[in-house]
């Protein structure tokens, strides 16, 4: 597993096969191509791009206590970086989460129940990598996506991250890289293993996920993972994605009215 490409891609159908839950519980991920068209790709893209004109004109700072993430494009021109709740200001984006396929992903967490988390934790979060000089989002240091629930002195619950990518990445350009088998470490392990966010650096376990536009990934909740900065400047380095959680356990919906979670006040930190 130490190779950037002798993990096998899968497809996702209506059910997981014996194959792909077996590789995710000894490796905590998987790798799904093709999940969208090119077509569906470029609504998805143009869906991000209406909502952040409408975030822009009206100055949105949160979105059901979340707060958004601006920073510069290539040409100096404001871009959101990170997305919260993006589907409820979409109904392009909505129907993508109403994806019968997503059903399929449920037995991962290992629970009786199990959906897609659109009014929940973030919502489905578009990210918006880019490396250029006013960019307020161009990597994101190693964390657990559990961690979360470690700040309010909860029990961890299961919870799966689901992202769409739409931009082909190399690893030569950066990306994801996770380090499977970390989603069965113990607590310890999960809270100390890495400095959260500030650790940004290569380790000998991680793998590269490379993906093309269109691609699903999901890994465990409790994987250790990162997105490495890519080395190039300027719209090379440009990297869409988005993400939502499946998860189980008590349905907890955010609102307008909800607080700022204690872990996004630092959310500028992350660049």
């Amino acid at each position: 597993m130490a190779s950037l490409s002798d993990y096998p891609r899968f497809t996702l159908g209506d059910e997981l096969t014996a194959e792909q839950r077996a590789f995710f519980a000894k490796y905590g991920f998987l790798h799904f191509r093709p999940f969208a068209s090119p077509e569906q790709v470029q609504a998805y893209l143009k869906a991000t791009q209406d909502v952040q004109h409408n975030w822009l004109t009206n100055k949105v700072e949160k979105v059901n206590g979340v707060p958004i993430k601006y920073g510069k494009d290539v040409d100096g021109s404001p871009i959101v970086q990170r997305f919260a709740f993006a589907s409820q200001h979409s109904p392009v984006l909505h129907e993508l989460l109403q994806d019968p396929r997503f059903k399929a992903l449920f037995p991962l967490l290992e629970t009786g129940d199990g959906r897609v988390g659109e009014n929940e934790r973030d919502g489905l979060v578009v990210n918006h990598y880019v490396n250029v000089e006013g960019s307020e989002f161009s990597q994101m240091g190693w964390h657990t996506d559990s961690l979360r629930d470690v700040f309010y002195g909860k029990r961890i619950r299961p919870m799966l991250n689901v992202g769409l990518h739409l931009d082909g990445t190399k690893a030569t350009n950066g990306g994801l890289r996770v380090i499977p088998g970390t989603h069965r470490q113990g607590l310890g392990k999960m809270l100390f293993r890495k400095k959260y966010y500030k650790d940004v650096y290569y380790d000998p376990n991680e793998v590269a996920v490379e993906t093309e536009p269109g691609d699903l990934t999901v890994h465990d909740g409790r994987m250790w993972h990162r997105v490495a900065q890519s080395p190039l400047i300027g719209a090379e380095s440009r990297r869409r994605v988005m993400y939502v959680p499946i998860i189980g356990g008590k349905y907890q919906p955010k609102s307008n009215e909800s607080p700022t979670p204690f872990y996004l006040r630092f959310l500028h930190l992350v660049k």
